[in-house]
């Protein structure tokens, strides 16, 4: 193992994790529903959840192709650097945002966010080149645990700018992004020369996704847990996407308290990451994924049963934390272990496949629900549990193909 690789792939987690930080979960999710549109009988949330559901659809439809283009054309590493510029050019045009620019403000995030998505379907692509099987739960663990170090460095850096200018919020996003990415581009593998011109391969990917969809459907093992895959994640991303609205709505929490709250909860993911990187390894990824669904059933329906209390909401916040770091490492490890050789990219556009297309359900649920009850985000939350309940019982049809050594 190329540790000098391995630094390099952990460090684009760094660089990319002040992204969902704080534009996703916490100061633009908030800036766009109170500021820009306003979230009077939650027409702020429903906005988010349509600006949220159209990014993921966008990035679930492309990303197996993408992913075949990728591997056919050998252009991984320059694919990837494209969806980090379309990510950080949208982000440093949030500063042409103000009160009332919906259309505008919900485009900008449009672009911004299948940037930051389809970048990492290359990212976790080097995942199974550059960590042997034994070694990649521990590797993912690795780079989630120090993307949460960044996404709480980001949340802190944020604070002092919020409080002088927010549009020096965006610059600071786009240039941490740019900066700490530099590396990766550096270090990781340089492309192969792949067995078609980019242009062939694009034809062969969209001629072709019939005969790729099969091949996933063939694979018994790999069809069953990108199902699974695809509920449980759908739950997870939509808390993350929905949690900074419920905080400061339906708990009272303010902009700096909700800040704080994020930079705590990003040191229980970090802690979760870290804990649960080598018992992925050790157990495999199943056990560990069995175990983080039953407590993230827990706290959604946990949600609505608790006094009007920040205390509680923050403790519950900190138990999702935790499980946050462990279910997105030890889910990209079992992927990582199901893919054959020299496919990389193209499973991995199909892993984000079903876990962007399920993204189009949860907050459009999310949103529905809060909307049609006259903002009972309580209600809303718990009915997201149905998505764990569902995601863990299609996972026990999913073999680890480890299983037999690790016993």
């Amino acid at each position: 193992m190329n540790r000098k690789q391995v630094g390099a792939w952990a460090l684009f987690d760094f660089a990319n994790s002040v992204y969902p930080a704080v534009v996703v979960s916490v100061v633009f999710q908030v800036f766009y529903i109170n500021t820009v549109v306003g979230n009077a009988d939650s027409l702020g949330d429903l906005w988010w959840g349509r600006a949220v559901a159209l990014s993921a659809l966008i990035v679930a439809l492309s990303s197996p192709v993408l992913g075949a283009i990728s591997d056919r054309a050998g252009v991984r590493k320059r694919l990837m650097a494209f969806y980090v510029a379309m990510c950080v050019t949208g982000v440093a045009l949030f500063t042409t945002l103000g009160p009332g620019m919906v259309a505008w403000g919900f485009a900008l995030f449009v672009f911004a966010n299948v940037g930051f998505e389809g970048c990492l379907v290359f990212y976790n692509a080097y995942l199974p080149e550059i960590a042997p099987r034994d070694k990649q739960g521990w590797v993912s663990g690795l780079g989630f645990g120090i993307g949460y170090v960044s996404s709480a460095l980001g949340l802190l850096f944020a604070i002092p700018l919020i409080a002088t200018n927010m549009d020096l919020v965006w610059v600071m996003v786009a240039l941490f992004f740019i900066i700490f990415s530099i590396p990766s581009f550096m270090y990781l593998p340089k492309d192969k020369a792949g067995d078609l011109s980019v242009g062939r391969a694009a034809v062969w990917g969209v001629t072709s996704f019939r005969e790729i969809l099969g091949e996933v459907l063939r694979a018994k093992n790999l069809r069953n847990f990108l199902i699974a895959f695809f509920f449980y994640i759908d739950g997870v991303l939509t808390a993350i996407y929905m949690s900074s609205t419920v905080a400061s709505t339906s708990f009272g929490f303010s902009r700096d308290e909700l800040i704080y709250l994020y930079v705590a909860l990003q040191v229980a993911a970090l802690i979760g990451a870290f804990s649960l990187a080598n018992a992925t390894d050790r157990l495999g990824p199943k056990k560990v994924l069995d175990g983080v669904l039953v407590m993230w059933t827990f706290v959604a329906v946990s949600i609505y049963f608790i006094p009007d209390s920040k205390i509680w909401f923050g403790a519950l916040a900190m138990l999702a934390g935790f499980g946050l770091g462990s279910v997105q490492a030890a889910s990209r490890a079992f992927m990582a272990r199901l893919i054959p050789a020299g496919k990389e990219a193209e499973m991995f556009g199909f892993y984000a496949l079903c876990g962007k297309s399920s993204s189009i359900f949860g907050p459009l649920i999310f949103g529905s629900i809060a909307y049609a009850t006259g903002g009972n985000q309580r209600l809303a939350v718990a009915a997201i549990s149905v998505l764990f309940i569902l995601g863990l019982t299609l996972l026990q049809r999913v073999e680890d193909p480890t299983a037999a050594n690790i016993a």
